[in-house]
């Protein structure tokens, strides 16, 4: 979670740089993460965006209003938390822009590894900044909404884009502009088709659906599980087959999967923030592992120094590698 870019971006307020919104103000809230604290006397009604799916929930559970992609206008001021992609901060910003009435307040803020600087020395030469404040590792910066010029200028410098021709992604996605190297290695160490039902976990924008669909003659359902909102609806757009794809918004690690199948294919994340964390692509396996029928068999990828032996020898009868390569391991394993 961004504690430290949290605390950054109500820094202006805390410190009176900036006025508290009144009362009866509508404050959009773009990139929310759980755990922020408002300052003492900040009133105002937040309306959160947040597409992460752990996230969203861990916002809904703590009473806020969360919605997976902005709606409503007219807002009166806006508040963008900016992560690791610069073109999913970028376009943040635009919607900000977009959706704030003219002179809103638009607080934008960020943590210096993550490139707030530079991102604060594109947005003023779009849009003069009224100040900036650095605070918690991070910078906040903030200006008022005049045009919507600024926004068309961000949105035509992060267009959506055509993978292979044919698979529509957006910055901020994983592996947004290219086919990942582990998901191509999966793929191609797949038995050439898979029959009954199957489902990717960790689907992202679909490419590994969208091949086996292609492939698999024999499937009579597929269904798609992802955490991130935008690249499940990429991945409506994306996949197509002789089954009509389920898509799934859902957090694997704490939701129940009601559905069983005879093939579940993944490439589970492995990271939080910079840091690698085994132990998320290990509840991915638990997970996999429940919703498989007796028999059924998961195929995965992962990077080659991530210790997942251990876990498929506990939760599966077998499982072997079945492929790698100098980054990747592939394994089969059958429940």
């Amino acid at each position: 979670m961004a504690a430290e870019p949290l605390k950054t971006l109500f820094h202006p307020f805390e410190a009176e740089a900036l006025p508290l919104p009144q009362k009866q103000a509508r404050v959009l809230f773009l990139g929310a993460e759980p755990g922020f604290r408002l300052p003492d006397g900040f009133d105002a009604a937040l309306h959160l965006v947040q597409g992460f799916r752990p996230h969203f929930r861990a916002l809904q559970a703590s009473g806020y209003t969360v919605t997976p992609r902005a709606e409503g206008s007219a807002f009166d001021a806006a508040l963008v938390l900016c992560g690791r992609h610069r073109g999913q901060n970028e376009l943040r910003i635009a919607e900000a822009i977009e959706r704030v009435s003219p002179g809103g307040l638009i607080v934008v803020a960020g943590g210096k590894e993550d490139g707030v600087d530079s991102l604060r020395k594109r947005i003023d030469g779009l849009v003069p900044l009224a100040a900036h404040l650095p605070k918690h590792h991070g910078v906040a910066f903030w200006f008022r909404r005049a045009g919507a010029e600024a926004a068309e200028a961000l949105r035509v410098s992060n267009p959506d884009l055509v993978v292979e021709g044919r698979f529509r992604t957006a910055p901020g996605m994983f592996s947004f502009d290219r086919v990942d190297a582990g998901s191509k290695l999966l793929l191609d160490s797949l038995p050439q088709g898979l029959a009954g039902n199957a489902a990717d976990f960790c689907a992202g924008w679909g490419y590994l659906a969208a091949k086996v669909a292609e492939r698999s003659t024999g499937l009579s359902a597929l269904d798609l599980y992802e955490a991130d909102f935008e690249a499940l609806e990429a991945a409506r757009l994306n996949v197509r087959g002789a089954v009509e794809p389920r898509f799934f918004w859902t957090d694997l690690l704490t939701e129940t999967v009601e559905r069983r199948y005879d093939a579940i294919v993944m490439n589970p994340p492995f990271h939080t923030g910079r840091a690698a964390e085994p132990g998320i692509g290990a509840g991915m396996i638990r997970a996999a592992s429940k919703a498989l029928k007796p028999g059924g068999r998961l195929f995965m990828v992962a990077n080659r120094q991530l210790p997942y032996e251990q876990v498929l020898a506990a939760t599966f009868s077998s499982h072997a590698e079945v492929a790698s390569d100098g980054m990747f391991k592939v394994f089969s394993a059958r429940r």
